[in-house]
């Protein structure tokens, strides 16, 4: 059996190949920064710190994991955040939407509990089991939950991803970007962005549906519905 010779990339050998090579390589880092470009203009008005974020009925909160069962670090942050802005009357009702594709793993659950535990009635909760990504994330909440307008908590470097694709799927949305210490996990998300912009653009070219999109749901107007604070 004969093994299969991999050939050695041949580099160019001439001044005119060499600007040819560097010339390419610079046209291919351009257009994979576009997406990323993107999202930095068109959402350029649309952020928020904690403290002037604008009062509206609900806030979206996208899942960030579990750690045995509990919200991971980065998610505590974004549900501490929406606990802050609910115990101080910015918004009214909380929409976590997140991953629950298997009976083990269920994000929208636990983050309904850790904001219990932070002041907010499981009344003024609304789970989303859907959330697989944040496109579908954006979709469901437009379609199945009934959302307009709403607040997004992330972290800042997702948070600019989150606002152009509910833009996108018809949410009128500003994000509040969570603050984080930059360690290994920051880089490695901030790192990631930059591919899943690429995505996102192509979200909101073809407007696919979701992974898994159902009837509507009316959990969002029936906690709105619910009385006061």
């Amino acid at each position: 059996m004969r093994r299969l010779k991999l050939r050695r990339p041949r580099l160019p050998r001439t001044r005119a190949g060499w600007r040819r090579l560097v010339q390419g390589v610079a046209l291919a880092c351009v257009l994979a920064l576009l997406p990323a470009t993107w999202l930095w203009v068109a959402t350029a008005d649309r952020l928020r710190t904690l403290q002037d974020a604008p009062r509206t009925d609900v806030a979206v909160v996208f899942g960030a994991g579990l750690w045995d069962g509990e919200p991971s670090p980065y998610l505590a942050h974004r549900l501490d955040a929406a606990a802050t802005l609910y115990r101080e009357g910015r918004v009214k009702v909380v929409l976590v939407t997140g991953d629950n594709s298997r009976k083990d793993y269920d994000e929208p659950d636990a983050m309904r509990v850790y904001l219990a535990k932070h002041g907010v009635p499981r009344a003024r909760v609304v789970t989303d089991y859907a959330g697989f990504d944040t496109w579908d994330s954006c979709v469901r909440a437009k379609k199945i939950f009934g959302v307009g307008r709403a607040v997004l908590i992330s972290q800042k470097f997702h948070i600019r991803r989150a606002v152009a694709l509910c833009e996108a799927a018809g949410v009128d949305s500003y994000g509040v970007g969570v603050d984080e210490a930059h360690n290994a996990t920051w880089y490695y998300g901030g790192t990631r962005e930059v591919f899943a912009a690429g995505k996102a653009a192509l979200d909101v070219a073809i407007h696919p549906d979701p992974q898994f999109l159902g009837p509507k749901e009316t959990g969002v107007a029936r906690a709105l519905a619910s009385g006061s604070n």
